[in-house]
């Protein structure tokens, strides 16, 4: 600790408060998590559970534009648009669909490698000695083709994935079938990355997380938290209900509801929901051996305990509208085609709010004017796998200690 011990108020229980509230206890400050819900009850419950560590290219890229309308208009495409939101989503669309272009991949590529690129370890440090190790599972991580054509076609998002050190084994016909027998035929391409991981409970870890912290000494309030308190330009306590609650600084991380509370805090942000959904299959009589991504229909097949969750879609539709039945249909169909012949015995579905940037990159850093307040959140698809090495710096910036990594992309007024 490089100065006296300090009472931080974290907004949001989700893996980048929590994460942010173990290492500032490490530090030797005090710690409020604050949760809507409370601990791993958000997006981080249901995201797909990979660290993937390679998936610094963001779906911004280049042609997506030309795209899109065919992908809204076909059923078996992951892109869903609940059409009555269009007006209300457009500004920030026109914003997210301008870094559709090589330039814009390449700058939110390297400022999400910091981030992202050696997230098991960043996960292995956070969970030592907390007991949620147990759901931390090193592990290759897969993206499936149909033929080595198919995989040529990503070759750009690969080149970008080479130019940051990443490198990765092509495994083609029986060579592919010898490491994983349980896909399709159809599927006869792979690249293999090895050294990603991935967690098999990732609500559970949250939580076991967020237990420790707790049995550490944090303090856990479920409530909404309306409103962050300032005297002479400084944070002095956040409002939960009709209480205020004392601090010396407040960290906003809570996704997607944070663009509220940072525009009270004189920050306006371009962040929308991305609605993902999972399929949960438990007991399947096929587990397969790595998570992977099936590049075909974009989405993502992590076995976890006791059921494979399926992961991905992308439905623009705000925050307020109930989850659509057609992307729960597609991930059926889209199982049932990459693994012939699966059964289970039940379906658990979920739907819930990436936090997205218009540049695909989050905030992270000082509220410029405001002493003690600070934001971490934004990282759309990537949020449990960044969300270690986020809490991290956050932690170090408010103990006053400089990490080691050029904050520039992640500052707040960027958008100002």
């Amino acid at each position: 600790m490089s100065g006296p011990a300090k009472t931080v108020a974290i907004i949001g229980a989700g893996i980048v408060g929590v994460s942010t509230a173990i290492w500032l206890q490490r530090a030797g400050h005090r710690v409020v998590l604050i949760d809507r819900k409370g601990p791993g009850e958000g997006t981080s419950h249901g995201n797909g559970g990979v660290l993937a560590s390679c998936s610094i290219v963001p779906v911004t890229v280049p042609g997506l534009m030309r795209k899109v309308p065919r992908m809204l208009l076909d059923p078996n495409q992951p892109l869903f648009l609940k059409w009555g939101y269009l007006p209300k989503l457009a500004p920030w669309l026109i914003r997210y669909l301008g870094h559709a272009n090589a330039g814009a991949v390449e700058r939110r590529a390297a400022a999400l490698m910091p981030i992202i690129g050696d997230s098991l370890a960043e996960h292995q440090a956070l969970a030592a000695g907390t007991g949620a190790e147990r759901w931390l599972h090193p592990s290759d991580y897969l993206f499936l083709y149909n033929d080595r054509r198919h995989y040529e076609g990503d070759a750009f998002g690969w080149s970008v994935r080479a130019a940051h050190g990443f490198e990765w084994d092509v495994l083609e016909g029986a060579d592919f079938r010898a490491y994983d027998p349980a896909f399709s035929p159809a599927i006869g391409c792979a690249a293999r990355l090895k050294d990603h991981g991935r967690i098999s409970d990732p609500g559970r870890y949250v939580k076991d997380l967020a237990a420790h912290a707790e049995a550490g000494g944090a303090r856990i309030v479920i409530g909404e938290v309306t409103d962050i308190a300032r005297e002479n330009g400084r944070v002095t306590g956040v409002r939960v209900g009709g209480e205020t609650l004392a601090c010396d600084a407040a960290v906003l991380a809570a996704g997607v509801w944070s663009k509220p509370l940072a525009a009270r805090l004189g920050i306006s942000v371009p962040l929308e929901t991305e609605r993902g959904y999972h399929l949960e299959l438990w007991e399947p009589t096929v587990m397969p051996r790595s998570p992977v991504m099936v590049a075909s229909g974009k989405f993502v097949v992590t076995p976890m305990d006791g059921r494979l969750r399926l992961a991905g879609i992308v439905e623009f539709g705000g925050l307020d509208a109930a989850p659509s039945r057609a992307p729960f249909a597609l991930l059926e169909r889209s199982i049932r085609a990459a693994i012939p012949g699966i059964s289970w015995k039940k379906t658990v579905e979920w739907m819930g709010h990436r936090p997205s940037l218009s540049d695909s990159t989050p905030v992270i850093g000082a509220v410029p004017g405001v002493a003690g307040a600070w934001l971490g959140f934004g990282h759309d698809h990537v949020g449990l796998t960044g969300g270690p090495k986020t809490g991290r710096i956050l932690s170090q910036l408010i103990d006053g200690t400089a990490p080691n990594i050029n904050l520039a992309p992640y500052a707040p007024e960027r958008f100002q």
